[in-house]
């Protein structure tokens, strides 16, 4: 914003630098504040430092800015399950066990991204660069799955997809109960990451997976 002295004080024109970014910003402190659902388009232009109006040059309500906010969020997330299963190199379990880590740091870092990743109540088919941003970050998931289940036993060997969405499901339950960066993560008498790599070398011994 730019103000004029000889004005008293008094806001004149709108000049805000990058207001995408700064509307994006300003969400997550909200969401790290009170919450995904916690607070209006206004709050959140005012938390941005400019006029109720000026959001509606980028997003046509609240929900887009969530959605947008929720996109931003699955790029960065990709990026890190990307680095952790490393193609699964050198060993496809490990790899496993490395994406796995990464989704809980992920949680633990960026609370308030994971908070409008999985929480804010948006239909993601109604927002097409989310949903797309979104299944990238589960298509990381599924190839390390694929990746695993052929080195399984054929005659215990599941399908790709659903061994990619209970180890989803693993990862994810630990993580939004135990791995959070916000009040709402709950004790754990150990560290998430054990208790994730127990529950998946569990479920993996189970289909006959050799390790090492």
């Amino acid at each position: 914003m730019s103000w004029n002295p000889s004005d008293g004080g008094k806001r004149r024109g709108y000049h805000h630098g990058n207001l995408r970014e700064a509307l994006v910003d300003a969400a997550l402190r909200l969401i790290a504040e009170k919450g995904p659902a916690g607070f209006t388009f206004a709050e959140a232009a005012r938390a941005a430092g400019v006029s109720p109006a000026a959001p509606y040059r980028h997003f046509r309500d609240r929900d887009a800015l969530m959605a947008d906010v929720a996109k931003r969020g699955f790029d960065d997330f990709t990026a890190r399950l990307k680095a952790g299963w490393g193609e699964g190199r050198p060993q496809p379990i490990a790899g496993l066990q490395r994406l796995g880590t990464a989704y809980l740091a992920y949680a633990r870092e960026q609370p308030a991204s994971y908070a409008a990743m999985f929480e804010s109540g948006l239909c993601i088919g109604e927002y097409p660069d989310l949903s797309a941003a979104s299944e990238a970050a589960f298509a990381i998931l599924r190839t390390a799955c694929e990746t695993v289940a052929a080195t399984l036993p054929a005659s215990s060997r599941p399908p790709a997809l659903m061994m990619a969405l209970h180890i989803w499901s693993l990862s994810h339950g630990i993580a939004s109960l135990f791995a959070r960066g916000d009040r709402a993560r709950r004790p754990l008498p150990m560290e998430p990451a054990d208790l994730l790599e127990a529950a998946v070398l569990i479920y993996l011994d189970g289909l006959g997976a050799k390790r090492g």
